[in-house]
Parts: structure tokens; C-alpha cells; sequence
């Protein structure tokens, strides 16, 4: 029904790791020349568990912002933006609210979760209990299409397109909706209204999910219907509802392969990470003073490159040939650990090389960021006030 449309956040959290790269600003950059995305900066989120001390968070969020650039999010390509610059994000969420039963919040696998890990923070606030809702209204306030997510998102996209279909249950009736429909289905042409008629029947009837679909990609091929009216006919086909929030897909991820420094998630609480803009000597440092396979005391003696938090960073930056050099060097111990880890200092370095030259352009003159965010911040408004529009609309909110 909408235009393929990625969105996508990150929490201010101070300048990013590798880790940060590999999971997902990788991802972010081969997704923006595929289809239209907005990367936001979630800074209303660092509120849910860092509300007391909020003194980080303007830093972070430029530190963030030119780390992604660095990374290479190309504004010509995506729209980057903050959350907190489009309030229309706040009205959102608090219309959903309205509507969306407590049990779904509380139910967030994430939500006892992150109480347990965050046992030092007071979270027993609306606002952590709510977040997963002020998620759903920052997908759904652009109609996207697509989320990247790793497998542990995946519970909140679904809660996402349960609060839209919700939504649309309870609000999606249009005045005189059946006629506008019947006037929609008559301008596909004879032939494929009468497949359409066909196959919502088959569907409504029997619940053929194949039929939906079917009907849905001749929907989408259909090159003479206005957006309304195809609108009004992917709400027909699932009952007599129009569509005002659409159904975002969880478009999965692969996790990060790169472990931090110590072979445990690489996270800057756990000291372990190697920042996205490191030093090329601060690498190196970090890198030589790895620790290795706990076995191999003196150089003499054969290690397992299984047992060796290296090993795991020459799978995510070494070629077949120096994996295959490591391991059996390292069983043999004909090479010394510093000897194994010097092909990970040369790639991680090369890795970041066109990152600094990216991000010293925004370094020496600052305000091009601020340039860059203002455009990305008006374009997000627009998109966001079209749908505010026709929410305010549906739920009886859009007099003057």
C-alpha cells in the first residue's frame, strides 16, 4: 500500500564501537542505496533509563551522528534526523496510548529484562514502561515498511504491527467506505476486478493468507489507482476498514560477529570495545594486549584458536589464507600471539581509514552536521505530519 520505507534509530550513547559498525551502521549503508531510509537519532529514548542525569546527551548525539557519517550514511541518500526535533513523534505516542492495552507493555520481553540488568536505576516510570509504544510511534509515523532488527527486536516489531492493526480496527472507518471501495475495485478494469472480487472473497471466506497476498501484489501492480484508492482497497480486501498506519516488517539482521577485546560482547561498560574513530596506536595497543588462549604460557607452547578472543576478530577481517596461516600456527605454535594479531591490527586500521577522512571534514567545521540534521529534520516532519493528519482525522481530532 505505502512506498518501501526503511527506519531506523540508535540511542545517544557517546561515540560508537566496531561493534557498532558490524551490527549495524554496515547494514544501514548497503540498505540506503537500495531503498529510501531514515536513521534517526532516539534521543527521547536515553530519557526511559538516563532520566535523572540527561547532561550526555547533546554531546553524544553529535558524537553519534558524525560517527555515522564517518561510517558512511550518506545524507544525498538517507534522511538523518532527531527524534526530539519532530514532536509530532510525542503526539503520536500519546494518541496511541490511548488505545493500547497495558498487558501488551507489560508483556515486552525486554521490559523484566532490562529491570533485572539496570537493578541500580529506579525504572518504575511511565516513560520505561511505555518506550516499547514510543517505538511503535516512531515506525509507524512514517509508514515504513521495513525495520532492521536483530533477533531479540523481533517481539517489538510484532507489537508494532499488532498497535497499528489495532488502530485501524478501531479507527480506520471511513464515511460511505463500502461505496468508495466498490468505486475503487470498478477502476482496476473488468478483468482484474473480478480476480479481486475473487480473491477477497476467498480469503474473507476461508482465510487464504495465499490469496491475500496474491491480491495485494496485483493491488501493487495496479498503475492507474490513485493512493486513496489503494488504500481504500487494501483495507477492503481485509475487511471494511481503511488502512491508516501500515504494518512494518522486521527485516532481520545478522548479529555482529565482532566479540569486544575480552571475547564478550563488545560494549564500552565492559571497557572492551575499540571505538568506531579509535587512533591507529590506540588500536594497536588495544589489540597487542588482547588476551589469548589462556594455555599458551611461553611461546613454545600449542594453543586453540577456539579458546582465543583473536581468532574471532580474524574471522570478521581476515582472508581464508591468514585464517587458515593463524590456526595452524597457533596449534603448532610456530607463531607467537603478537605475530597472529598483527594482520587484525592492519585490517582494523585500513577498516577505518576512509572513517576519519569522512568524519574530519565535520570535525573541522561542525555546522555541516547541523545542516545535514536540519534537512533530514524537516523532510521527517513533512512525512510525519501527512500521517498525523489523517490520524488526527480518524479519530475524530481534525477540526479547526
Amino acid at each position: 500500500m505505502y512506498p518501501d520505507r526503511v527506519v531506523s534509530g540508535m540511542r545517544p550513547t557517546g561515540a560508537l564501537h566496531l561493534g557498532h559498525y558490524h551490527g549495524a551502521l554496515k547494514n544501514w549503508v548497503r540498505l540506503q542505496s537500495e531503498v529510501p531510509c531514515l536513521f534517526f537519532v532516539a534521543d527521547w529514548h536515553a530519557l526511559t533509563t538516563h532520566y535523572d542525569d540527561p547532561s550526555v546527551i547533546e554531546t553524544s548525539t553529535w558524537e553519534m551522528l558524525v560517527d555515522w557519517l564517518a561510517a558512511g550514511v550518506d545524507p544525498s541518500q538517507s534522511t538523518l534526523f532527531i527524534q526530539s526535533k519532530v514532536p509530532e513523534h510525542a503526539e503520536l505516542h500519546l494518541l496511541l496510548s490511548m488505545a493500547t492495552p497495558l498487558g501488551w507493555l507489560e508483556r515486552v520481553p525486554t521490559y523484566k529484562d532490562q529491570q533485572e540488568k539496570l537493578a541500580d536505576r529506579d525504572l518504575a516510570t511511565y516513560g520505561f514502561l511505555g518506550y516499547p509504544l514510543l517505538q511503535a510511534a516512531d515506525v509507524l509515523i512514517y509508514r515504513a515498511t521495513q525495520v532492521p532488527v536483530g533477533d531479540d527486536q523481533v517481539p517489538h516489531i510484532e507489537m508494532m504491527r499488532e498497535i497499528a492493526r489495532r488502530f485501524n480496527h478501531l479507527y480506520g472507518k471511513e464515511k460511505g467506505f463500502e461505496e468508495k471501495a466498490q468505486d475503487a475495485v470498478k477502476k482496476l478494469g473488468s478483468k482484474r476486478a473480478k480476480l479481486y472480487n475473487e480473491l477477497r472473497t476467498e480469503f474473507q471466506q476461508q482465510g487464504s493468507a495465499e490469496a491475500l497476498e496474491q491480491a495485494k501484489a496485483m493491488l501493487d501492480d495496479a498503475q492507474n489507482l490513485s493512493m486513496i484508492d489503494r488504500e481504500r482497497l487494501f483495507g477492503f480486501l481485509e475487511g471494511s476498514r481503511k488502512l491508516i498506519l501500515s504494518e512494518p516488517q522486521a527485516l532481520l539482521t545478522e548479529a555482529s560477529r565482532l566479540p569486544g577485546l575480552d571475547g564478550q560482547k563488545m560494549s564500552k561498560s565492559y571497557g572492551n570495545s575499540i571505538a568506531l574513530r579509535a587512533d591507529k596506536d590506540v588500536v594497536t595497543k588495544q589489540v597487542r594486549t588482547m588476551p589469548t588462549d589462556p594455555a599458551r604460557v611461553r611461546r613454545t607452547d600449542p594453543g586453540d584458536p577456539d579458546k582465543c578472543p583473536v581468532w574471532q576478530f580474524h574471522l570478521v577481517y581476515s582472508d581464508k589464507p591468514t585464517q587458515e596461516w593463524a590456526a595452524k600456527g597457533c596449534r603448532s605454535a610456530g607463531i607467537g600471539c603478537l605475530e597472529c594479531k598483527q594482520p587484525v591490527i592492519d585490517a582494523i586500521i585500513k577498516e577505518q581509514e576512509p572513517m576519519h577522512e569522512r568524519a574530519q571534514q565535520y570535525l573541522d567545521d561542525p555546522s555541516l552536521v547541523r545542516a545535514i540534521v536540519a534537512d533530514g529534520c524537516d523532510h521527517a516532519r513533512k512525512l510525519a505530519q501527512d500521517t498525523m493528519r489523517d490520524v488526527r482525522e480518524a479519530m475524530g481530532l481534525g477540526y479547526n
